[in-house]
C-alpha cells in the first residue's frame, strides 16, 4: 500500500523521468504513450498470453519459448513487453506470427490499470528478476495465472532480500509457478517464499544465434581483410583500459592487429573513444560511421542491436563484465557463433555456463587484467587451437536445447487452463 501510494504521488516525477530518458534517446518518441499504459494497437480476439522480459537478453532468450507456446496453442496470441528501445527494434523483426510487442508500462497504478484493462491477458509470464510491485499486484488481483520463468536470485540480492521478507515474499508468492535457471537460484527463491519452484536450466542456453545484417557483415569483413583480430564484448567501465593495455602489448607481436571493443552500453561510446585516443590509439567509431582503415587499431562498436554482427567478426571473444564484479554477460551468445572464449573471474551471473565451457576446454578464465594479453596471444598464435575451442564451445551451447521443452511441459497446464476458460466463456 505504501509503494502504491508513493508511486501515485510521484506521477509528475515519473513523467519528468520519462522525458529525460526520451531526450537521451532511451525512449521511443513514437511509442512513448505505451509507457503510460496506453495501447499502441488493438487486442486480438482469443486467448492472450503475456510475457514480460526486461531487455534484449531476456527477450531473445524467450523466443524459442514463444514459438513453442504458439505451436501448442493454435488460437493463442502472445504479447511480449520489454522496456528498452533496442529490444523493441530487435523483437519487431524477430517475433513470429501471432506475437505482438508493446513497451511495458511504468510501475504507476494508473498506467498499470490502463495496460491491463486493454490487453486483458489470460496468462502472465515474467522472465528472470525484474519484479514491479504494482504490475505484479494488480495482475494477481485480477485472478490472472502467473509464472516466473528463468528466474534468478544472486547471492548478493538474496542477502539483501533476507532483511526485507515483508517486501519480497508477497511478490514471489503471487506466482503460481517459479522455474529457476539454476539449482542455487531455486533454493534461494524457495527460501524467500516462491511457490512450486523447479529448475530445468537456463533458457539462454537454447536461444537462437543473434542475427546480423548480411550487407554490414560483408562490408566490415572486407575492410578487415586478413588482419588478426579479437573482440572485447559487452565491456563495462574499467575494462576498456585493460583491453587497451592488452592491445598495446600485442600489437608489436601481431602486426596489423585490430581490436574490436563493444561496450555494454552504447551511449558510453564517445567517452570510451576519448579515453582510448588519449592513450594514443587510432579509434574508429561505428556510431559516427567511421570506416575501418589500414591504420585503425580499435574499432568501437558503439551501436545498438548489432551484437550478432560483432561476434561474427572475430574468432576470439573476451566476455565483458567479468574482470569487474558485475557477474559477466551471457557467454553462450558468442559460443553459438564460432568463437573461442575468454572471461574474467567474475562470472557469477552465468556460473553454470562458464563452468561448462571451461570444463570442456573451450573457454579460458583470465584471473587478472594483466593476464588478458597473454591469453589473447595464445589463441592468436594457434589458429588450429582457436578453431578447436570454437567448435567445442558451439557444442556446449547446443546442449541446452531441451530446456525449452522442459519449461513448456511445466507451463502446459496453465496454457490448457487458459484455453478451457476461453472456450467456456
Amino acid at each position: 500500500m505504501l509503494y502504491r501510494a508513493t508511486t501515485t504521488l510521484l506521477g509528475p516525477a515519473i513523467g519528468l523521468y520519462l522525458r529525460h530518458r526520451l531526450s537521451r534517446g532511451r525512449e521511443d518518441p513514437e511509442r512513448i504513450r505505451e509507457r503510460l499504459g496506453q495501447p499502441g494497437r488493438d487486442r486480438p480476439d482469443g486467448p492472450l498470453a503475456w510475457i514480460h522480459a526486461a531487455s534484449v537478453g531476456e527477450a531473445v532468450s524467450v523466443l524459442p519459448l514463444i514459438e513453442g507456446m504458439l505451436n501448442r496453442g493454435e488460437n493463442l496470441w502472445l504479447l511480449l513487453t520489454t522496456g528498452t528501445v533496442t529490444s523493441a527494434r530487435i523483437m519487431t523483426d524477430r517475433l513470429p506470427a501471432r506475437a505482438l510487442h508493446q513497451y511495458v508500462p511504468v510501475d504507476r497504478p494508473s498506467a498499470v490499470r490502463c495496460f491491463l484493462d486493454h490487453w486483458r491477458p489470460d496468462l502472465a509470464i515474467w522472465v528472470e528478476s525484474e519484479l514491479w510491485p504494482n504490475l505484479i499486484g494488480e495482475t494477481r488481483a485480477r485472478g490472472i495465472p502467473m509464472a516466473l520463468v528463468n528466474a534468478r536470485m544472486s547471492e548478493t540480492s538474496y542477502r539483501q532480500w533476507r532483511r526485507l521478507p515483508f517486501l519480497i515474499r508477497p511478490l514471489l508468492r503471487a506466482f503460481d509457478i517459479c522455474i529457476a535457471q539454476s539449482a542455487p537460484d531455486a533454493g534461494r527463491l524457495a527460501t524467500l517464499g516462491a511457490r512450486n519452484v523447479a529448475c530445468h536450466g537456463n533458457l539462454k542456453a537454447s536461444s537462437p544465434p543473434l542475427a546480423a545484417d548480411a550487407r554490414d557483415l560483408h562490408e566490415l569483413t572486407t575492410a578487415i581483410g586478413r588482419r588478426p583480430r579479437w573482440l572485447a564484448a559487452s565491456t563495462h567501465p574499467g575494462e576498456e583500459a585493460a583491453v587497451a593495455a592488452a592491445h598495446q602489448q600485442l600489437s608489436s607481436r601481431f602486426p596489423g592487429l585490430l581490436t574490436v571493443v563493444v561496450p555494454r552500453h552504447a551511449n558510453r561510446g564517445d567517452e570510451i573513444a576519448r579515453q582510448l585516443r588519449g592513450l594514443g590509439l587510432n579509434v574508429a567509431q561505428r556510431s559516427r560511421e567511421q570506416p575501418i582503415a589500414a591504420d585503425t587499431e580499435i574499432y568501437l562498436g558503439d551501436s545498438m542491436g548489432e551484437m550478432g554482427l560483432y561476434y561474427r567478426l572475430a574468432p576470439i571473444v573476451f566476455v565483458g563484465g567479468s574482470l569487474i564484479e558485475h557477474g559477466g554477460q551471457n557467454p553462450l551468445e558468442a559460443a553459438r557463433l564460432d568463437s573461442a572464449l575468454l572471461f574474467g573471474p567474475h562470472m557469477f551471473n552465468f556460473t553454470d555456463q562458464a563452468a561448462a565451457l571451461t570444463s570442456q576446454g573451450c573457454a579460458t578464465t583470465v584471473e587478472r587484467p594483466e593476464a588478458l594479453a597473454e591469453a589473447v596471444a595464445a589463441l592468436l598464435s594457434d589458429a588450429d587451437e582457436t578453431a578447436r575451442q570454437a567448435a567445442a564451445a558451439a557444442r556446449v551451447a547446443d546442449d541446452g536445447r531441451g530446456v525449452v521443452d522442459a519449461v513448456l511441459e511445466q507451463l502446459t497446464p496453465l496454457l490448457r487452463q487458459v484455453e478451457a476458460e476461453r472456450a467456456g466463456a
